[in-house]
């Protein structure tokens, strides 16, 4: 600018605009969405809640998926006439039978899994925690140890009798390895379906009441429709679970509603086998015990597979090796061969060993060794627990 031009007044000078409110004229800013529908807003908040889909609905969406899918895999492998309803004590029947429900369980696990966006899809259902291998291994050597010393207190007070060995050559080794599948695969869904999927489900979304409403009902239709086989077991356990539950809720413990789940678990477990043969009030109140020793299991080593290796090893001693009655059945194609003899209170009876009160010791041994071996460890496990406990209420 020339000295002696006329002064411009700084008012007049325009100014170019600096590059951001360029920047901010050109961009267009995002229309606002509009508001959700009363009606969608409602179906949502029952849907969904703190933690993704509610566990009720979970629960429900599972049931319906595991009869879908096991009754394709059921109809497939009967259209493969790879399986009989009229034979399922034999190994090879009860391994395709045991397939049906694993089949349908992966499958429903996996699509629940997807829905619900879990990391690691279905192994995120109480199957992630540390040394998995491990854990299985020796939940096999505590299975078959248990069993065993059963077995053993039954000999040792004249309760059962050892008759010749049932099985000789290749013959040994062939069934073993059937047996030794079939219960594999019983442990598996057994194990998958209360101690993985329900245990992780019902512990992210269960208070006291609710778990006092299921329970309730589960006695409730055992009332109604319940004959025989045992119920005093489910009413038994149902009972000894009301208390420690209540003062957890009271208390509002951390962790309370792993245990709620757990009573849950357990109650269901008995009642769904007062539906075999020859079960005695005290074999059913046994399989509720140990499905709630399955889940101290999972607080304590971090996972199931613990649960599923010692149900396993658990039933093919009792069955394959030992040849004793499971359930009120005994197996073709058995190792040893055993006999109940004496009153049922003892031996079993028609139920085998899990039916005479000493299996009670031999659960207590398996919590025991559980506390012992592992309760001083703290497994990263259950992280949802606290939180679902808070919104569980």
């Amino acid at each position: 600018m020339n000295p002696t031009d006329p002064e411009i007044p700084p008012a007049q000078i325009d100014d170019p605009p600096s590059p951001p409110a360029l920047l901010q004229e050109a961009t267009p800013q995002p229309a606002a969405e509009p508001p959700q529908p009363f009606e969608t807003r409602i179906l949502l908040r029952i849907l969904l809640g703190p933690q993704g889909l509610r566990a009720g609905w979970s629960v429900l969406l599972f049931v319906l998926l595991l009869a879908l899918f096991g009754g394709i895999a059921g109809a497939v492998l009967s259209r493969l006439n790879l399986i009989d309803p009229r034979d399922h004590i034999t190994a090879s029947a009860s391994l395709f039978s045991e397939l049906v429900p694993f089949l349908g369980m992966v499958a429903a696990a996996a699509i629940v899994a997807l829905i619900e966006r879990r990391r690691g899809n279905l192994l995120a259902f109480n199957l992630t925690g540390p040394r998995s291998s491990l854990h299985f291994l020796e939940g096999l050597v505590a299975g078959f140890l248990a069993l065993s010393v059963l077995i053993g207190a039954l000999a040792w007070g004249g309760w059962l009798h050892f008759g010749p060995v049932a099985l000789s050559g290749t013959q040994i080794f062939k069934f073993a390895a059937l047996w030794g599948i079939a219960f594999l695969l019983v442990g598996c869904v057994e194990e998958g379906i209360f101690r993985c999927y329900l245990q992780f489900t019902l512990t992210r979304g269960i208070n006291f009441w609710w778990a006092l409403g299921i329970v309730g009902s589960i006695c409730l239709v055992l009332v109604l429709t319940g004959k025989g086989n045992g119920i005093w077991g489910v009413y038994i356990l149902a009972g000894l679970g009301l208390v420690p539950c209540l003062l957890l809720y009271l208390n509002k413990a951390e962790g309370s509603s792993f245990w709620q789940a757990a009573w849950v678990t357990s109650t269901l477990f008995g009642y769904i086998h007062t539906g075999n043969n020859g079960e005695n009030w005290i074999g059913i109140f046994a399989a509720a015990a140990i499905g709630f020793t399955f889940v101290v299991s999972i607080r304590v080593t971090g996972s199931a597979w613990w649960a599923i290796g010692c149900h396993a090893a658990w039933d093919w001693a009792e069955t394959y090796f030992y040849g004793a009655a499971d359930s009120g059945l005994v197996a073709h194609g058995h190792y040893l061969t055993t006999t109940a003899t004496g009153p049922a209170f003892w031996s079993g009876g028609t139920d085998g060993p899990e039916g005479s009160v000493l299996v009670l010791g031999a659960v207590l041994l398996l919590l025991v060794a559980l506390v012992v071996l592992y309760g001083r460890k703290k497994p990263a496990v259950l992280a949802a627990s606290t939180s679902s406990q808070l919104a569980a209420g």
